[in-house]
């Protein structure tokens, strides 16, 4: 076992090439100048985080093929901006996990609070319990996959991308969204403006099997799920439908 400063104030335990660092006795800020110190090193691809204790922005603006675990909950913003790594919460998150993600894979064993994903451009992110509201707000490409739940107004104005649920769903899903394919196992208390649901086709159960095997979530049927989307009504200004923007 060996003890490197990496960062200033950042006592990094490395063992059999995985770095260690416990928040207890390192800070958040140092913790992250030493994992975007690799996108140039590459020294410690593998990387444990300790004792983390619901702090926020925690492994945000990852910039290369890092994978980091989290052994804790996370407050908010945690893995935002990521590109390329794998981040993985092993406990529950705060608001604005994944927020604006490019690439990569973040992975949260329990629950995450709203806007989960939002404006995510590309990646994958795994939730295996709940998601609070505003789930994939504006997200722009990003697949996301929740085992649970998700609260009101997810997906509003989602332009791009996948929001996989296996189980129910709030009120006003998919408000004003675009292009983006939302799958639904469970109940949806309501849609919102111009989303509708729609058929299942036989590419759609292929996106869905695709999904489910890069989420780990073998265990799902795609055909117990449906189907929903934009109806393009309020693509352009119309009077009529003044109301509803």
């Amino acid at each position: 076992m060996t003890t490197n400063n990496l960062a200033e104030n950042t006592a990094v335990e490395t063992v059999a090439g995985v770095g260690t660092v416990d928040l207890a006795k390192s800070s958040v800020r140092s913790l992250n100048q030493a994992l975007h110190d690799q996108h140039d090193q590459m020294a410690i691809t593998q990387w444990e985080v300790l004792n983390p204790k619901g702090q926020h922005n925690l492994a945000v603006g990852l910039d290369a093929k890092l994978k980091v675990d989290i052994r804790g909950h996370a407050g908010y913003y945690c893995a935002g901006m990521n590109k390329e790594a794998e981040v993985t919460v092993h406990g529950n998150t705060g608001q604005g996990v994944a927020e604006n993600m490019m690439s990569g894979v973040v992975r949260i064993k329990g629950s995450a609070s709203s806007a989960a994903g939002a404006t995510a451009h590309g990646g994958l992110l795994v939730i295996e319990g709940d998601a609070g509201s505003r789930c994939g707000i504006s997200m722009k490409g990003a697949d996301i996959v929740v085992r649970g739940n998700v609260g009101h107004m997810s997906c509003f104005m989602a332009q791009a991308g996948t929001l996989v649920v296996c189980g129910d769903a709030g009120e006003a899903l998919g408000d004003s969204l675009y292009e983006v394919h939302i799958y639904v196992k469970g109940s949806v208390k309501s849609l919102g403006a111009d989303c509708i649901e729609k058929e299942m086709r036989p590419e759609h159960i292929e996106e869905l099997t695709e999904l489910f095997e890069r989420a780990g979530m073998d265990d799902q049927d795609p055909r117990d799920f449906k189907r929903y989307g934009s109806a393009r009504q309020l693509y352009n200004f119309k009077v009529d439908n003044a109301g509803a923007y």
